[in-house]
Parts: structure tokens; C-alpha cells; sequence
């Protein structure tokens, strides 16, 4: 068994898995964002659902946690 290789790739993993939640941390913040806009429009809705693939349900959750958290 070769352990440098397999530490190599688990730091290669844990790499990914932490921009990747980064990512997502950001994307979240800024569909909020977007979403929160005193004019958001009802398209405007549709389109960050259509980008993100998340429901209407979901962007509703996020921007309340949003709210509650005060993320902006």
C-alpha cells in the first residue's frame, strides 16, 4: 500500500470538499441577496430557480435563514 499516495489524495479530497462548500456558501448568499431586493421581481424568482435548480420552496428557506442570520 502506497500511504503517501492515499494521503495525497485524501488531501486533494478534503481540498475540494471545503472549496465546494465554500461554493456553496457563497451562492447561497448571493441568491439570498438577490431574492431579498426590495425589487425582486417574480422572474426574478424563476430565474435564480432555474440557475440554481433549487425549488421556490428552497430559495423561500434560504432567504428566510438568511433573515435570521443576517447574512448579507
Amino acid at each position: 500500500m502506497d500511504v503517501a499516495k492515499m494521503e495525497l489524495a485524501l488531501q486533494r479530497y478534503q481540498d475540494a470538499v471545503a472549496a465546494l462548500d465554500a461554493a456553496r456558501t457563497d451562492l447561497e448568499a448571493e441568491a439570498a441577496a438577490a431574492l431579498r431586493a426590495e425589487d425582486a421581481t417574480p422572474e426574478d424568482w424563476a430565474q435564480v430557480s432555474e440557475l440554481t435548480g433549487w425549488s421556490e420552496q428552497e430559495l423561500r428557506r434560504l432567504v428566510t435563514a438568511a433573515d435570521t442570520l443576517d447574512l448579507r
